[in-house]
């Protein structure tokens, strides 16, 4: 995928800014939801290895932006929150999975890296529907109370049950910018068709009116990735109207993710793409 418009800067952001009411567009008009309001960011998942078999797929896929400052305002735009609904957000599926407070979790986090992003916290990710997640990765975007972005905590989770998390920022605290290039030593199995070892390439869009995440996947010495991934998508408000359309747009979603992920890795196989017994995960729940 194309990185069009990576090195715009991200707008400025309030810290804990309290959302606006989640108001019903008016017919015909569009709307970019503020970083501080809940929003839709719906698009696609494009993947593509290039050896030693080329395979590629792009499926149509959305996730919620959350301001973690805008939780408990889920509930008034349809999303139930850690109790059963058609589209719910449950704390336990992320952080330490537990049921911990996520924010608290998260700046405890920073701080013990000596990381300043004192501002709102922007967390993407899949939503339970029907009752059912299955996050391969979600992301958590820290700002700082001038709107810069200070870190980024991919989350990455693999269909064993494990979870690990990436953690990415500059060590002389410069903010992160859209377009710009952040490695992370790869330490966490995903895929039996990959070895653990090498790095990710992350890039992001910061944007307000759209998300990318693009991570790029190299293996050793090669100048080209093995892997290249992106999740792309334009944001909406997360109207209640909204909401109830997920559903039905996204008919059986996460079993549709977790199938798919299943019928690539057959796909590999049948195409004699080396296999790996998974190693044990690391001993640290995050890496930086």
């Amino acid at each position: 995928m194309g990185t069009t418009n990576l090195r715009d800067r991200a707008p400025a952001v309030r810290a804990r800014a309290t959302p606006a009411p989640a108001a019903e567009p008016r017919a015909g008009a569009t709307s970019v939801p503020a970083f501080g309001e809940v929003a839709l960011v719906e698009g696609s998942i494009v993947h593509r290895r290039t050896r030693p078999a080329a395979n590629a797929f792009t499926y149509p896929a959305f996730c919620l932006r959350l301001p973690l400052s805008a939780l408990d305002t889920l509930p008034g735009r349809g999303i139930a929150r850690n109790r059963f609904g058609l589209v719910a957000f449950h704390d336990c599926d992320h952080g330490p999975g537990d049921g911990t407070p996520l924010e608290s979790w998260l700046r405890n986090l920073l701080a013990a890296e000596g990381i300043v992003a004192d501002g709102e916290v922007v967390l993407y990710a899949f939503p339970r529907v029907l009752g059912y997640v299955f996050n391969p990765v979600s992301f958590w975007v820290c700002h700082d109370r001038g709107g810069s972005v200070r870190a980024l905590l991919a989350e990455v989770c693999n269909t064993f049950g494990e979870r690990h998390n990436y953690l990415l920022a500059h060590d002389d605290g410069r903010p992160l910018l859209s377009g710009e290039t952040l490695n992370a030593r790869k330490v966490f199995h995903v895929s039996p068709f990959c070895e653990v070892k090498g790095r990710y390439a992350f890039r992001f869009h910061f944007g307000a009116d759209r998300w990318l995440a693009r991570i790029d996947y190299f293996d050793g010495n090669a100048a080209t990735p093995l892997l290249e991934t992106s999740i792309s998508g334009r944001a909406t408000p997360a109207t209640r109207a909204a909401v109830r359309r997920l559903p039905l747009r996204y008919r059986w979603f996460t079993a549709g993710v977790v199938m798919r992920i299943h019928w690539q890795a057959l796909k590999l196989w049948l195409k004699r793409v080396p296999f790996f017994t998974k190693p044990e995960p690391p001993t640290v729940p995050t890496t930086r």
